[in-house]
């Protein structure tokens, strides 16, 4: 084999193991930071299609849930939401074709059909404590995240590059 075939076949090589690097081929839930520089954060997605966020309330100091589901065309749906008190900030019903329930002393408005292609999250710095729920396992956000930091939350497929530059929240 000559140097120049070498040379070729090394230089094919190397395409490939960098094309493997930056196509995105891992899809997440991406939180990724608006604004700023700063490392983002996501969730590696396979088989499942569902996620929480529970937070304080910064005003009335009692738990909100917002639960998602990823749809088909990696989108968010926000398909239930879970208050324990009326006050400022939250609903006083559901949305035609939602439902509301009270149930053991807690609001659920349910059946909902919020869809975003992503939306913003700020990072409570004191009262809210963000936690995402995956699969029934909670994971401090602020572990992962800087307190105070805004974040845009979306579905999105990573590179290999991403994934290793990024923080795995599930490894957090």
């Amino acid at each position: 084999m000559s140097n120049f075939q070498r040379l070729l076949y090394l230089s094919i090589f190397l395409i490939i193991i960098i094309l493997f690097a930056v196509i995105p081929q891992h899809q997440a839930i991406v939180f990724q930071p608006n604004n700023t520089k700063a490392t983002l954060a996501y969730i590696p997605i396979k088989d499942v299609t569902t996620f929480q966020i529970r937070y304080t309330h910064s005003i009335h100091l009692s738990d909100v849930v917002e639960s998602y589901k990823i749809t088909p065309d990696q989108k968010l749906q926000q398909v239930e939401l879970m208050y324990e008190d009326f006050a400022i900030g939250m609903p006083s019903n559901a949305e035609a074709g939602e439902t509301f329930e009270q149930i053991n002393g807690s609001y659920y408005i349910k059946n909902m059909k919020r869809i975003f292609p992503f939306f913003h999250l700020r990072i409570g710095q004191v009262i809210a404590n963000h936690k995402v729920i995956f699969n029934n396992k909670e994971y401090p956000l602020s572990q992962s995240i800087a307190p105070g930091s805004s974040v845009k939350v979306e579905i999105r497929k990573l590179n290999y590059f991403e994934l290793w530059k990024g923080v795995n929240i599930l490894e957090s």
